[in-house]
C-alpha cells in the first residue's frame, strides 16, 4: 500500500472528505457571508458578478521607449491594469552608468534613472485612468514620487491616481535579496511612505506584503502565509508607533501571494489567508473599521513551476493556477507567459497570457456565482488545517520578537531553505512528477527562440544619462541631495525632499547614495 498523498504544506490528503471532516467546525462563524467577517468567503459582497478581477501583465524591458510599446499593446488587448518590472539596477539603487550595473541594463525589467524615463515610460498613458503596480522595494518612494510628478505634469488629478508599490522590504531579507539599507532604515522609509500617501495620493495602495518570492524561493504554502502575514503585523506596528492613524493607512495595504498548480489547496491557502488577517487586525490591533481588516491580494502564477522543456505544457500550468486564483478570490491577477522559463516573453506569449484571464473571465461560469466551493468538504478542511498551521508559525515567530527580529536570527530563511530541499528531493526521487522534466521527457525538442534586450541598450540610456547630468543645473541638485542628507539624518519625511531632489533631476543612483551615506548598508549575518 502507497504512502498516504500529502499536500504542498505536507498535511495528508484524505482519499475521500465527508461531513465529518468539520467536526467543530461552525460554517456561521466561518461561513459569514461573502464581504462580511471573517471575509473566508471573500472581501466584496458580489466578488466578480460586477465586474471581474484587475487582469495585469507584469511587463517592462530595455528601455522606457521599448516599455511603453509593450503597455500599449497590451492596453490595446484589454488588460485592465499596468505591471511594472524594473531591471536590477533599479531595484538595487543604482544609475545605469554604474559598474555594478554593467551587463544588467534594461535586462530583467526597465532601466529608470531619472524622471525623464519615467515620463517616456507612460508616454500617451493616461495616469488616472490607469491602474498601476510597481514591483520595487528598497528604493520604492522614489519610483514612486517620480510617477506622481509624472502623472501631476499631466494634469491628472491625484485623488484618482490607483496602484501599488510593492514596497515590501522584509521579504527581501528573507528570500530575494534586492535589499540597500538595514531593517530599521527601510522600514522608516516605508512608514514615512505610508504617511506622504495618505496626504498626496489617497487611493494609492502604499504596500504589496508579498509572499510570491519566498514561495518562488521554495515556502510552502504554510510557510507563505505564516511569514507574509508576520511581516504584515510588523509594518502595522511600525505605522502605529510612527503615529498613523490605523483605520485610515490599514485599508490601503495589500498583499503579493503566488498561486501553484495545486488548485484545491492554493484555494484553501487564500480563504484561510484572509481568515487569519481579519481575526489579527481585530484581536490584536482592535480595528473597528471592516474593510481595515479585510486581506485584498493580487496574485501571480507560479513562474518557478514554469519548465524551459516543452514550454507550451506551460500554458496548462498557468491555466489550472489561474483557476485556483479566481476560486480563491483574488482581486488582481497576472498570469505568467509560457515561455518566461527561456527568456523575457515575446508579444504573442504575453498576448496569450492575457487572453487565458479572458477566456476564464467570459467563457465560463465562474464569475456567475460567489465562492463556488463553500461548504466543500475537502476545501473547508484544508482551510482549517492551513488556518491552523499558519497561527502556530505566527505563534513561533511572535515568540522570536516578531518577524523582524526572526528575519535578523535566520529563522525564515532556514525553514524556507528546508523546503527548498525537501522540494528538490522529491523530484529527484520521482515522488514529485515534472512533466517534461522527470516524466514524459521529449526524445528532442526544437529550438525556441526567446525575446532577446538589444544590446545597445545599455549604451543608449548610459548616454542619455550623461546628456542629463550634463544639461541639469549641479548647484540645484547638491541642494537638493544635501536637504535629503539632513532630513535621512533627522525625522523629517523624506519623500518631500525627493520631490525637490527628482525635479532637479537627481538620479535613482544618486538619491540612494545619500541614504547609504546616513544609513549605511545591510550586510547578512552569514556574510559578516
Amino acid at each position: 500500500m502507497s504512502d498516504q498523498a500529502r499536500s504542498q504544506s505536507n498535511f495528508p490528503i484524505k482519499p475521500v472528505y465527508s461531513a465529518a471532516d468539520l467536526t467543530g467546525f461552525n460554517p456561521a462563524t466561518e461561513l459569514a457571508e461573502p464581504g462580511k467577517p471573517p471575509f473566508t468567503r471573500g472581501i466584496h459582497p458580489n466578488m466578480y458578478l460586477g465586474k471581474p478581477w484587475t487582469m495585469r501583465q507584469y511587463a517592462g524591458f530595455g528601455d522606457a521607449e521599448q516599455s511603453n510599446q509593450r503597455y500599449q499593446e497590451l492596453i490595446a488587448e484589454g488588460t485592465t491594469g499596468l505591471s511594472v518590472a524594473f531591471d536590477l539596477p533599479t531595484q538595487m539603487g543604482y544609475d545605469s552608468d554604474h559598474p555594478l550595473a554593467k551587463g544588467e541594463v534594461g535586462r530583467v525589467g526597465v532601466a529608470i534613472d531619472t524622471i525623464a524615463d519615467m515620463r517616456r515610460l507612460f508616454q500617451d498613458i493616461a495616469l488616472d485612468k490607469v491602474s498601476t503596480s510597481m514591483t520595487i522595494n528598497s528604493p520604492a518612494a522614489i519610483l514612486l514620487v517620480m510617477y506622481k510628478l509624472v502623472a501631476q505634469q499631466q494634469g491628472a488629478d491625484l485623488s484618482k491616481l490607483a496602484g501599488t508599490i510593492q514596497n515590501d522590504v522584509l521579504k527581501e531579507y528573507i528570500s530575494r535579496g534586492t535589499y540597500i539599507f538595514p531593517p530599521k532604515s527601510s522600514m522608516r522609509f516605508i512608514t514615512d511612505t505610508f504617511q506622504y500617501c495618505a496626504k498626496e495620493i489617497p487611493a494609492w495602495n502604499t504596500i504589496s506584503i508579498s509572499g510570491y518570492h519566498m514561495a518562488e524561493a521554495g515556502a510552502n504554502p504554510v510557510q507563505e502565509i505564516a511569514f507574509t502575514l508576520a511581516n504584515g503585523v510588523s509594518y502595522v506596528k511600525a505605522a502605529v508607533a510612527a503615529g498613523l492613524d490605523l483605520e485610515e493607512f490599514a485599508p490601503r495595504l495589500s498583499f503579493f501571494f503566488v498561486v501553484r498548480s495545486t488548485l484545491l489547496e492554493e484555494v484553501a491557502k487564500f480563504r484561510a489567508a484572509r481568515r487569519v488577517w481579519y481575526r489579527i487586525m481585530k484581536d490584536d490591533f482592535g480595528v473597528k473599521n471592516d474593510k481595515a481588516a479585510a486581506l485584498k491580494f493580487h496574485t501571480q502564477t507560479a513562474g518557478v513551476q514554469l519548465t524551459a522543456q516543452q514550454p507550451e505544457v506551460n500554458l496548462v500550468r498557468v491555466t489550472i493556477q489561474a483557476l485556483a486564483a479566481v476560486l480563491g478570490g483574488t482581486q488582481s491577477l497576472h498570469t505568467n507567459s509560457y515561455d518566461e522559463a527561456i527568456g523575457l516573453p515575446t508579444s504573442e506569449a504575453a498576448t496569450l497570457a492575457l487572453r487565458t484571464q479572458q477566456v476564464i473571465a467570459h467563457e465560463t461560469d465562474l464569475t456567475k456565482t460567489v465562492d463556488p466551493f463553500a461548504g466543500s468538504y475537502v476545501v473547508e478542511s484544508m482551510t482549517n488545517q492551513i488556518e491552523e498551521q499558519v497561527l502556530e508559525l505566527l505563534d513561533r515567530i511572535e515568540k522570536q520578537g516578531g518577524a523582524v527580529s526572526a528575519i535578523e536570527q535566520g529563522f525564515q530563511k532556514r525553514l524556507i531553505e528546508d523546503s527548498a530541499y525537501q522540494i528538490a528531493r522529491e523530484i529527484d526521487a520521482k515522488q514529485r512528477i515534472i512533466v517534461g522534466v522527470n516524466q514524459y521527457v521529449a526524445a528532442a525538442e526544437d529550438e525556441y527562440q526567446p525575446h532577446r534586450i538589444d544590446p545597445a541598450v545599455e549604451a543608449r540610456q548610459v548616454k542619455r544619462l550623461a546628456e542629463i547630468r550634463s544639461a541639469r543645473d549641479a548647484a540645484a541638485v547638491e541642494a537638493a541631495l544635501s536637504s535629503l542628507k539632513t532630513a535621512a539624518a533627522g525625522d523629517q519625511n523624506l519623500l518631500y525632499p525627493i520631490e525637490q531632489a527628482v525635479l532637479a533631476d537627481a538620479t535613482v543612483g544618486e538619491i540612494c547614495d545619500v541614504l547609504r551615506g546616513v544609513w549605511g548598508e545591510f550586510i547578512p549575518a552569514e556574510s559578516m
